[in-house]
């Protein structure tokens, strides 16, 4: 998908979107812990990045996506079905890759193809054995012979092998060196070239989602910070660097969390022009990573 198409779509007017993962006020209770309320869309042909720290809520809300908890209230439709009553026509059509492998260590991965194929109806072995050429991987090998990275590029090479158009990722770049990780991206970015499927991608770490998600949302403590395009939110936020002098009760206001260094300060703004208008020639403003977004949030310090 290049750049001019991406930016076409992104105008479309919101009647016209096709949600393929739609999650509304969403809520679980726990003893020391809530998921309060969580709302967000992810449109047909996208990837979208579930950023947050561990802890957050980010496996709650995939469990409760995949019927894995009950749910204390709210709505959830994929492909515009509802995730309870049209659970198995849902799970046909999407692909799940969790953090850790969970196939059986003795088999080989031709045996476990057979296995797993047969919970699929549109299972395509030509498909799976070219992603197992892609992927390097041998189909006599014993699964417990596998390297973490290469159970990743198995759990793909299933995942995408029976015309999945959704596929859901719970940490799948957790614990993998920076190759690895690297090829996972290239793999994505290649698969929405369809722009029938959709990715949604949980991590905490962001950096995987600067190359290639177009949306993210951001989850915090059980609730969405924000959920918005990924352009839009690195455009609206800024990361702000200057002289402690520039501070006072007004400017501090327009901060998310601030951060003092031998030279002075560095912080966070939600609104990078409110604060460009205010420091005037003052200060530098940067644009942020989603990481600066995230850890200002969680850790930056209070005002």
């Amino acid at each position: 998908m290049n750049k001019e198409s991406l930016k076409l779509r992104k105008t479309e007017s919101l009647k016209d979107v096709d949600y393929i993962l739609s999650v509304d006020d969403l809520s679980k209770r726990y003893k020391n812990f809530s998921l309060n309320k969580v709302s967000f869309q992810l449109p047909r042909g996208y990837i979208m990045g579930f950023i947050g720290p561990n802890g957050s809520g980010k496996s709650t809300t995939i469990k409760l996506i995949m019927n894995l908890l009950n749910r204390d209230s709210g709505e959830i439709k994929v492909f515009g079905l509802d995730n309870l009553r049209d659970e198995l026509l849902i799970k046909d059509r999407i692909a799940f890759v969790y953090d850790e492998n969970h196939y059986y260590d003795e088999l080989t991965i031709r045996d476990m193809a057979k296995f797993v194929s047969s919970f699929y109806k549109h299972w395509e072995t030509p498909v799976f054995k070219k992603y197992l050429r892609d992927f390097d991987l041998d189909s006599k090998q014993r699964i417990k012979e596998l390297s973490k990275g290469m159970k990743m590029k198995l759990s793909l090479a299933i995942a995408l092998s029976h015309q999945a158009e959704l596929l859901i990722m719970d940490e799948p770049t957790a614990g993998l060196d920076p190759l690895v990780r690297a090829e996972l991206v290239d793999i994505l970015s290649s698969l929405i070239q369809d722009e029938r499927k959709s990715v949604f991608f949980s991590t905490h770490i962001t950096s995987d989602l600067d190359k290639i998600a177009d949306y993210v949302t951001f989850i915090h403590n059980g609730k969405i910070v924000v959920s918005a395009p990924k352009d839009d939110l690195l455009d609206q936020y800024g990361i702000v660097k200057g002289a402690n002098t520039l501070l006072n009760e007004e400017t501090k206001t327009l901060f998310v969390g601030i951060k003092p260094n031998q030279f002075g300060f560095q912080g966070l703004v939600r609104d990078h022009e409110k604060a460009r208008r205010l420091f005037k020639e003052q200060a530098i403003i940067e644009k942020p990573s989603l990481e600066d977004i995230m850890l200002y949030t969680v850790k930056g310090e209070q005002l």
